[in-house]
């Protein structure tokens, strides 16, 4: 590898951007219960995973650098635009913060946490007045804060994917899942035939493109 004009070991941006970006989640999400706690804490942890290797220690880079270059014998892998895997990997030439992969994620990002703000003020009000949340994003679907963190993770894999995040991905949208059963047995529980008529027209994660949408239970 390459040691020339290394872009890693910039351990202040890795705790700065972390502390950005958990902070900024928190400000949304705003965890109230143990169940809110570990959707929280399982975002942190892809988001610390994902800065400490795009800024810190390149991984990913590491294991992969015998393969990676062969291939890109030119390369300067420790340079900070060679994390841009997608970009490499597919032979691309210039700034990859205008590719392709790049400019979705930041799409996915910027959707994901306004989802989460979305999601957060309607189940606020909801809360607030001991009721079914059913308005705004839940009337689309059921579990908008799940979903939300999903897309942001999404994004920022294909921004900069990691091995680690990678493998994080699937047990963290695993654990959203059993948690989101988890919370609508207890709504059912609580709300009755209130939460089974909003069930009933509302798909719990991917909103319908199509057909009668959900009711609005006040």
């Amino acid at each position: 590898m390459n040691e020339t004009n290394s872009g890693y070991g910039l351990w202040g941006l890795v705790i700065v951007n972390s502390l950005v970006f958990i902070v900024f989640a928190f400000s949304f999400f705003k965890p109230a219960t143990k169940r809110d706690w570990r959707t929280f804490g399982g975002f942190s942890a892809f988001v610390v995973a994902l800065f400490a290797e795009m800024y810190g220690f390149p991984l990913t880079i590491y294991l992969l650098s015998g393969w990676l270059q062969v291939r890109f014998p030119q390369a300067n892998l420790l340079a900070h635009d060679s994390g841009h895997l997608w970009w490499m990997l597919t032979g691309r030439h210039g700034n990859p913060h205008f590719g392709f992969p790049h400019l979705v994620s930041i799409a996915l990002l910027l959707g994901g946490f306004y989802l989460l703000s979305t999601a957060w003020h309607v189940l606020y009000e909801a809360q607030r007045n001991n009721r079914l949340a059913t308005a705004g994003p839940y009337a689309r679907i059921r579990h908008p804060q799940y979903v939300a963190f999903v897309v942001i993770m999404f994004g920022f894999l294909l921004q900069w994917p990691t091995l680690v995040t990678l493998v994080m991905f699937p047990i963290l949208v695993f654990m959203y899942v059993r948690l989101a059963k988890q919370e609508e047995r207890e709504s059912e529980h609580r709300f009755g035939q209130v939460w089974c008529d909003h069930a009933a027209l509302t798909p719990r994660f991917i909103p319908r493109l199509w057909g009668k949408d959900a009711v609005h239970v006040h």
